[in-house]
């Protein structure tokens, strides 16, 4: 089974040089990029029940090197979960992608570039899930972030061109705050394995071990778009083609996430600053859905929910107790995938309509009836709506947090339920907007709404073009695929419940050890 761990990042790094090579050849391309992901979900499945069923991770030290001076790569429940959530993902805006690149003569999408940054992205993402030491998991981000350049500025625009640089910008410093921290973990402790620092820390002096925890937090919190460090996002995801900006919104900021899972757990269990993360929670949640409010793109609306569900997570973890990591967890596979079917909804939009605008686009109900139930039914369930997933992961977590009981608690459930209410607010004045309004009664409807006249680039519009089927069925599927997180929600909530036990259960260098001798 050990040898099953590799091949999460090799494969997708052989499709990308294979790709490159097949530059010319768009349908070899398309096999290959469909096939490695294909074999990358089928990897993860038998990984996370093999193990699931054994209660016990799978370590591999490459190379074969003794543990922990080489690399290790290490599989557990949650690692072989999101990767397997990934491969979803990344498979269906893949074909997304290729059917607006067909319909597009491939202006936005060349496929020459895109196929192999693609690859190389979903390489980095599943790198940075799988690995063992914190250097690594650098790697991971650096693979993913040099990727992400690429598909960010696709096109060439003058628009994605400046988002593009304020995006790597903040990538580079968010990198060089994480490549800063691993140098003095390294020169205190002597090593960069998880695991060993996990055991090693506490050797360290209080105010040391706060300067760590301070410093690896800012650089994930950068990644994740935790509030005030999220300025950028909203700006940069909504200039990028719609396959770009939706496998970015459901996949890059959860890489920063999960990084904060992975080290509050393991590393600063002892040493935690959850009351400070629980204001930061609070704060991510409640502007983000006022800047939301605030818009009238449809992109950049989904793109300032996007930072505010973030604070869910962030809420989660700062409980600390088995139950809400589970219900964080729960929550985080959820909006991965709501929020990437979301932005392929809009994209649908734009297509149709030609704006993602909401003072510009209406009549959609009639003209597009399958549209409207694609971006309703996501919509409704990011929003939180019983009984779809995103009642249950918020749910989960208010739970957990009343289990707690303390006076922070009680302010951050209040919160967290009149965020997921603006939410829906927005996210349906957007559908009554673009769906329900017709000419007739667009004069009224937009005298109430001028206030978000001034709103970014609310004026923009593009060509109305032909929507290939794979398109809308790359987007019915994932639609799908969140209806069955609402009707499997009781197996894999159970997966997640013994994740966030293990997570927080003690674990040693000389059981990792054990592992990678299996």
């Amino acid at each position: 089974m050990s040898a099953l761990v590799p091949l999460l990042v090799t494969l997708p790094l052989l499709g990308a040089a294979i790709t490159l090579i097949a530059g010319r050849h768009r349908r070899a391309q398309v096999a290959v990029s469909v096939m490695t992901l294909t074999v990358v979900l089928a990897i993860a499945a038998v990984l996370l029940i093999a193990v699931d069923a054994g209660n016990a991770p799978i370590a591999v030290s490459v190379g074969n090197w003794p543990i922990p001076f080489g690399i290790v790569l290490y599989v557990d429940r949650l690692a072989a979960l999101l990767v397997g959530v990934s491969s979803i993902v990344l498979l269906a805006v893949l074909l997304f992608s290729v059917g607006q690149g067909a319909a597009d003569g491939d202006e936005d999408t060349p496929v020459s570039i895109f196929h192999p940054s693609y690859l190389i992205l979903a390489a980095g993402i599943f790198a940075a899930f799988i690995a063992g030491d914190l250097f690594n998991l650098y790697v991971g981000f650096e693979i993913l972030l040099v990727a992400s350049y690429v598909l960010i500025t696709l096109g060439g625009t003058e628009s994605r061109i400046r988002a593009g640089v304020v995006y790597v910008v903040v990538s580079l410093v968010s990198s060089i705050l994480f490549l800063a921290a691993i140098a003095i973990i390294y020169g205190a402790l002597g090593t960069v394995n998880m695991i060993q620092i996990s055991e090693r820390m506490t050797q360290l002096p209080q105010q040391t071990q706060t300067v760590l925890h301070v410093l690896l937090l800012l650089a994930f919190s950068i990644k994740a778009a935790v509030f005030p460090l999220s300025f950028w996002l909203p700006d940069s995801y909504p200039t990028a083609p719609a396959p770009v900006t939706a496998v970015f919104a459901g996949l890059l900021t959860k890489v920063g996430v999960y990084a904060m899972i992975r080290t509050e757990t393991l590393i600063f269990r002892e040493n935690d600053l959850n009351f400070a993360l629980l204001v930061v929670a609070l704060a991510t949640m409640i502007v983000g859905v006022l800047g939301a409010l605030a818009q009238a793109e449809l992109k950049r609306i989904l793109s300032f929910t996007l930072v505010s569900h973030v604070g869910y997570m962030v809420f989660g973890l700062a409980i600390a107790t088995p139950a809400a990591i589970g219900a964080t967890i729960y929550y985080m596979v959820h909006h991965i995938v709501v929020q990437t079917t979301l932005f392929l909804a809009v994209g649908l939009i734009e297509r149709k309509a030609g704006s993602t605008s909401i003072l510009r686009v209406k009549g959609l109900m009639r003209a597009a009836p399958v549209i409207a139930v694609l971006y309703f039914i996501p919509a409704i369930n990011l929003g939180g709506l019983p009984p779809f997933s995103g009642f249950i992961g918020k749910y989960a977590l208010f739970d957990a947090a009343a289990e707690v009981g303390t006076p922070i608690m009680m302010v951050l459930i209040v919160g967290g339920i009149v965020t997921s209410l603006l939410t829906l607010y927005a996210l349906m004045r957007a559908w009554n907007l673009a769906f329900w309004r017709e000419d007739e009664d667009s004069a009224e409807t937009e005298a109430r709404i001028s206030y978000l006249g001034a709103a970014p680039a609310a004026a923009v519009e593009t060509e109305r073009r032909v929507i290939p089927r794979i398109m809308t069925a790359a987007t019915a599927g994932m639609v799908a695929v969140t209806i069955g997180l609402t009707v499997f929600a009781g197996p894999l909530y159970e997966v997640c419940t013994r994740i966030g036990a293990s997570l927080l259960e003690p674990v040693s260098i000389s059981q990792l050890q054990d592992e990678a001798g299996r």
